[in-house]
């Protein structure tokens, strides 16, 4: 039985295309910039953005899956008098679950142009952004098991297995894009809001490690919104949701952060955050949230409760995510324009 189990699992890792399977996601889903949206690129405070993310998952059922992602954002100002900016972007993740070790790594460079629409109070701004990179997908045959290696219920790896695996690896080409509209209003501009909508794998990349043309990754919508307002100069809270549809699958997650600032009279921000909420990925799972904002720096921890009919398998156990950012600001005197008047989200 166990073999014919992990000859299933294969299966399904080769031609997970015909099964239309999801793209990773993250909980922590806000930092994602160049995966959720690429025309979020940019909309942060500071003249630059990196980071790292690491996610563990599914270690109470079977091997963990494993994702680790880096990115680095940045902007400039574009031209004198327009409040025009270009922004930046490149993340990678690499991905790895399973028994046979099926990874993932990918590279996305992105660009975004944020056009302002208005100034003066309460400027806006509409962002239109592009991404396109490599995927490489690979696993390991050695750590494959088929039922023809087993005989008299005993594994022989020295059996053939009875398949023909061409090529355990293959990579392809990606692209992605979005728009979005984002702004600030309230009293003292003490909202900011954002929305928009974006698509990926519009050139269907091959996903299948045979030689069937026919089977492509499924191409990915999405649409996000967020909320941000200061309530005082000790409180303010965020709002975050996003809707993921690829293929037949489709995930909402949606929640927010109640954040306690501590602030500081020499600087425009506080410099200290301690924040805690919580988000909902709709029949999946609850994710409890603490971030902590010290200077430029920011770390965040998540865990994923299973809420699914997975629960008694899982014992209410999903997934740990880690991040690590730091923001910060570039010497050169023509970035100063865009740290007063380039969109700010958080």
């Amino acid at each position: 039985m166990k073999s014919i189990w992990k000859k299933v699992v294969l299966i399904l890792c080769m031609y997970a295309g015909s099964a239309h399977a999801q793209d990773i996601h993250f909980s922590q889903f806000y930092e994602t910039s160049v995966l959720r949206n690429p025309s979020l690129v940019g909309i942060f405070t500071g003249d630059y953005k990196v980071g790292v993310t690491y996610r563990e998952q599914w270690s109470s059922i079977s091997k963990p899956y494993q994702t680790g992602m880096i990115s680095a954002e940045t902007r400039i100002p574009v031209g004198g008098e327009v409040n025009d900016y270009l922004s930046f972007g490149l993340l990678s993740y690499y991905d790895k679950a399973g028994s046979i070790s099926l990874q993932t790594l990918t590279v996305y460079p992105a660009v975004n142009y944020n056009k302002s629409l208005t100034d003066g109070d309460h400027p806006t701004f509409l962002s239109v952004g592009f991404t396109g990179g490599i995927i490489q997908r690979s696993f390991d045959p050695t750590k494959a098991t088929f039922d023809e290696q087993y005989q008299n219920n005993r594994f022989d790896p020295a059996n053939p297995s009875g398949e023909v695996l061409n090529d355990p690896s293959f990579t392809q080409w990606d692209m992605g894009a979005g728009a979005s509209f984002n702004g600030v209003t309230g009293q003292n501009n003490n909202i900011n809001y954002i929305f928009g909508l974006a698509g990926y794998h519009f050139s269907q990349p091959k996903y299948s490690f045979y030689s069937e043309r026919s089977i492509n990754i499924g191409v990915r919508w999405n649409v996000n919104a967020g909320l941000s307002v200061k309530v005082n100069e000790t409180f303010s809270y965020q709002l975050h949701a996003n809707y993921m549809k690829q293929s037949s699958y489709n995930e909402f997650i949606a929640g927010g952060l109640i954040a306690w600032n501590k602030p500081d009279p020499s600087a425009e921000t506080p410099q200290f955050s301690l924040m805690g909420g919580a988000f909902y990925r709709f029949g999946d799972a609850i994710i409890p949230t603490v971030k902590i904002r010290y200077m430029d720096y920011s770390f965040g921890i998540s865990y994923d409760v299973t809420a699914s009919k997975l629960t008694q398998a899982a014992n209410l156990r999903g997934g740990l995510e880690l991040t690590v950012f730091k923001t910060g600001l570039f010497r050169d005197p023509k970035f100063q324009k865009s740290r007063t008047l380039c969109p700010h989200f958080y």
